[in-house]
């Protein structure tokens, strides 16, 4: 399965749509693109792959494998990316601001709904991030 997220960058925050297949599943949230580095900055454009993960602070949500000099970049909820996020990516289902957004456990559980089937049969996924043509 191949998510995409596409990205429009500003020097405050990061603002997204993620889409599987040409249909749009929630919008994001993150930081600003800072040269990568560690939790200031977004992840680099790329293909990265997805696990599904676990932890008591986030619950069920995914990591991203692979993140150049970057660990732990997860997808898990925030609705501010400056106060909550060190350089994962919030899903969200309402843009309010750049790099903030609203009802992000919600639109979590969209994208959960997008891919229980492809992990619940072992498929592998994933995500592709790339600058939003305008």
């Amino acid at each position: 399965m191949e998510l995409e997220l596409l990205r429009v960058y500003f020097s405050e925050g990061t603002n997204g749509t993620l889409a599987c297949n040409g249909i749009t599943i929630c919008a994001t949230i993150e930081l600003p693109w800072k040269n990568n580095s560690a939790r200031i900055s977004c992840i680099p454009e790329g293909r990265y792959s997805l696990i599904k993960r676990y932890s008591p602070k986030f619950k069920n949500h995914y990591l991203l494998e692979n993140v150049p000099d970057r660990q732990y970049i997860l997808i898990h909820p925030a609705n501010n990316a400056l106060l909550e996020l060190k350089g994962c990516i919030a899903p969200v289902s309402i843009i309010t601001g750049i790099g903030q957004g609203s009802l992000s456990v919600k639109a979590l559980q969209a994208v959960h709904s997008h891919l229980l089937m492809a992990f619940d049969s072992e498929e592998k996924v994933f995500i592709t991030i790339k600058k939003k043509s305008l």
